[in-house]
Protein backbone atom coordinates (compact mmCIF):
# COMPACT_ATOMS: atom_id res chain seq x y z
CA UNK A 1 0.00 0.00 0.00
CA UNK A 2 2.78 2.34 1.12
CA UNK A 3 4.82 1.90 -2.33
CA UNK A 4 1.53 2.26 -4.59
CA UNK A 5 1.14 5.48 -2.55
CA UNK A 6 5.04 6.50 -3.15
CA UNK A 7 4.11 5.51 -6.76
CA UNK A 8 1.19 8.07 -7.07
CA UNK A 9 3.11 10.65 -5.79
CA UNK A 10 4.78 12.01 -8.20
CA UNK A 11 2.25 11.73 -10.95
CA UNK A 12 -0.47 13.56 -9.14
CA UNK A 13 2.46 16.20 -8.14
CA UNK A 14 2.77 16.57 -12.33
CA UNK A 15 -0.74 16.85 -12.70
CA UNK A 16 -1.43 19.26 -10.34
CA UNK A 17 1.29 21.55 -11.70
CA UNK A 18 0.14 21.33 -15.10
CA UNK A 19 -3.60 22.10 -13.88
CA UNK A 20 -1.66 25.33 -12.14
CA UNK A 21 0.25 26.67 -14.89
CA UNK A 22 -2.48 25.40 -17.62
CA UNK A 23 -5.09 28.16 -15.56
CA UNK A 24 -2.61 30.65 -15.07
CA UNK A 25 -1.99 30.74 -18.84
CA UNK A 26 -5.51 31.11 -19.60
CA UNK A 27 -7.02 33.11 -16.56
CA UNK A 28 -3.57 34.60 -15.29
CA UNK A 29 -2.89 38.63 -15.35
CA UNK A 30 -0.80 37.58 -18.36
CA UNK A 31 -2.83 35.17 -19.89
CA UNK A 32 -4.79 34.53 -23.13
CA UNK A 33 -7.72 36.32 -22.15
CA UNK A 34 -5.90 39.42 -20.40
CA UNK A 35 -4.16 39.48 -23.91
CA UNK A 36 -7.01 39.57 -25.74
CA UNK A 37 -9.25 42.27 -23.90
CA UNK A 38 -5.60 44.65 -24.00
CA UNK A 39 -6.09 43.87 -27.99
CA UNK A 40 -9.59 44.90 -28.22
CA UNK A 41 -8.57 48.25 -26.04
CA UNK A 42 -5.45 49.02 -28.56
CA UNK A 43 -7.73 48.55 -30.96
CA UNK A 44 -10.07 50.64 -29.96
CA UNK A 45 -7.91 53.63 -28.57
CA UNK A 46 -5.97 53.24 -31.98
CA UNK A 47 -9.13 54.11 -33.53
CA UNK A 48 -9.93 56.96 -31.33
CA UNK A 49 -6.17 58.23 -32.11
CA UNK A 50 -6.87 58.36 -35.44
CA UNK A 51 -9.99 60.16 -35.39
CA UNK A 52 -8.41 63.11 -33.58
CA UNK A 53 -5.52 62.76 -35.55
CA UNK A 54 -8.00 63.67 -38.14
CA UNK A 55 -10.40 66.12 -36.18
CA UNK A 56 -6.58 68.15 -35.57
CA UNK A 57 -5.92 68.57 -38.80
CA UNK A 58 -9.24 69.70 -39.91
CA UNK A 59 -9.00 72.82 -37.26
CA UNK A 60 -5.23 73.16 -38.52
CA UNK A 61 -6.38 73.68 -41.77
CA UNK A 62 -9.19 76.06 -40.54
CA UNK A 63 -6.85 78.00 -38.42
CA UNK A 64 -4.42 78.18 -41.49
CA UNK A 65 -7.27 80.01 -42.98
CA UNK A 66 -7.19 82.71 -40.82
CA UNK A 67 -3.54 83.43 -40.72
CA UNK A 68 -2.95 87.18 -41.42
CA UNK A 69 -0.27 85.98 -44.18
CA UNK A 70 -3.02 83.55 -45.71
CA UNK A 71 -6.48 85.12 -44.64
CA UNK A 72 -9.26 83.86 -46.37
CA UNK A 73 -12.08 86.47 -46.37
CA UNK A 74 -15.14 84.02 -46.54
CA UNK A 75 -13.50 82.07 -43.58
CA UNK A 76 -13.35 85.07 -41.73
CA UNK A 77 -16.43 86.41 -42.56
CA UNK A 78 -18.36 82.79 -40.99
CA UNK A 79 -16.23 83.18 -38.12
CA UNK A 80 -17.39 86.64 -37.17
CA UNK A 81 -21.19 86.04 -38.08
CA UNK A 82 -20.47 82.63 -35.77
CA UNK A 83 -18.71 84.83 -32.94
CA UNK A 84 -21.36 88.01 -33.20
CA UNK A 85 -24.22 86.06 -34.20
CA UNK A 86 -24.85 88.00 -37.26
CA UNK A 87 -26.69 87.43 -40.25
CA UNK A 88 -28.14 89.39 -43.09
CA UNK A 89 -31.77 88.78 -43.11
CA UNK A 90 -31.83 87.13 -46.54
CA UNK A 91 -28.48 85.02 -45.84
CA UNK A 92 -28.66 81.19 -45.50
CA UNK A 93 -27.07 79.96 -42.52
CA UNK A 94 -26.38 76.56 -41.92
CA UNK A 95 -24.28 74.89 -38.83
CA UNK A 96 -22.51 71.93 -39.26
CA UNK A 97 -22.59 70.91 -35.45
Amino acid sequence: MRRGMRRAIAPCLGFCALLYFGYHTVQGDRGIISYLRLSAQLERTEMDLHDSNRAHEKLAQRVGLLRPENLDRDMLDEQARQILGLAHPHDVVIYTK
